[in-house]
C-alpha cells in the first residue's frame, strides 16, 4: 500500500473525507477514520447487525413473516415501494433487500422491528464510538431539525473486519452476513474496476455496502484479495463524480498495486 500517494490524493478532494484501509498483513490506514459522517445508507450495516444478533440471542425469528403497508412506502432506493401493499416478506428477505438494492421501506421496516435504541445498543457493544442510528429513513421532519444518523469509516471497518474473521455475533452469523454483502447489486464504486470481463481471472470479488445523498457518496466492504482486505471510504459535502472517481481508482490500486490495470 502506497501510503503517500493514497493520502496526496485523499487530500485533493473536496468536503469531509473518511477512509479506513486494513490490510489482510497487519498494514493500516486512517484518514478521518473518526470522524461522524452523514451515514446514508451505510447506517444499514449496524441495523443488520443488529438483527443478526437478536436473532442469536432468540430474541427475534428472521424467518418470521410480515406485510408490507402501504402507509410505510418510502421514496429513493429499493423495490418494495413499487409493489403491491400486503406483500408476505420475512425478516430475513427485509435485511437482504435492505443491503443488496439498499431498499428503504425494508429498512424502516427494520428499525420498526428492532426499535432505535437496540441498533444503537449494539453499536455500542461493538465499541463503535461515532456511530448512531438518530431516525428512519425520509424522516423529513427530524432531518430539518438537523436529526442525521452518523457512521465513521473506523466504525464501519470494525463491523466489517469483524464479519471478515467470522467474529461479528458468531462465525454463523457473519457467515450469512457476509454473503448477503457479497450479493450488492450497486456496483458502481469499490467493484468498478475489479471486474475483467475478457480475463475472469484477474477478478476480484468484493462485499460491500454503499450510500449517497446530496454532497454524499460512500461504500465500504471486503476486497477478496489474498489475503481480504477490509476498505471504508466515506464522504460529505464532497464533489459526488469527482469523489466516485477516486472510489474506483484507489480500489482498483489496492487491488493492482504494480500493474496498473
Amino acid at each position: 500500500m502506497n501510503k503517500d500517494a493514497i493520502l496526496k490524493k485523499l487530500e485533493a478532494l473536496s468536503g469531509n473525507i473518511g477512509v479506513t484501509i486494513l490490510e489482510g498483513t497487519g498494514d493500516e490506514l486512517h484518514f478521518g477514520g473518526d470522524l461522524p459522517i452523514e451515514a446514508a445508507s451505510v447506517i444499514k450495516l449496524p441495523i443488520m447487525g443488529t438483527a443478526f444478533k437478536a436473532a442469536a440471542e432468540g430474541r427475534l425469528n428472521l424467518d418470521d413473516v410480515v406485510e408490507t403497508d402501504s402507509r410505510e412506502m418510502m421514496p429513493g432506493c429499493g423495490v418494495i415501494t413499487r409493489l403491491h401493499a400486503g406483500l408476505k416478506l420475512t425478516i430475513r428477505d427485509l435485511i437482504v433487500l435492505m443491503i443488496i438494492v439498499s431498499d428503504n421501506t425494508a429498512t424502516n421496516m427494520m428499525i420498526d422491528i428492532l426499535g432505535i435504541e437496540a441498533v444503537n445498543r449494539f453499536i455500542d457493544s461493538e465499541g463503535l464510538k461515532n456511530t448512531r442510528l438518530r431516525r428512519k429513513m425520509f424522516d423529513a421532519e427530524s432531518a430539518a431539525r438537523g436529526i442525521i444518523n452518523t457512521v465513521s469509516s473506523d466504525d464501519m471497518a470494525v463491523l466489517l473486519d469483524k464479519i471478515c474473521k467470522g467474529k461479528l455475533v458468531s462465525a454463523e452469523a457473519s457467515a450469512e452476513m457476509l454473503s448477503i454483502l457479497d450479493e450488492q447489486q450497486l456496483n458502481g464504486k469499490i467493484p468498478f474496476y475489479l471486474s475483467h470481463n475478457d480475463d475472469p481471472d484477474l477478478d476480484i470479488d468484493s462485499a460491500h455496502k454503499t450510500g449517497e445523498d446530496d454532497g454524499i457518496t460512500h461504500d465500504v466492504g471486503i476486497l477478496f484479495t489474498e489475503p481480504p482486505m477490509v476498505f471504508c471510504f466515506l464522504s460529505e459535502h464532497t464533489h459526488v463524480p469527482e469523489t466516485v472517481q477516486a472510489i474506483q481508482t484507489l480500489a482498483r490500486d489496492l487491488v493492482y498495486p504494480d500493474t496498473g490495470c
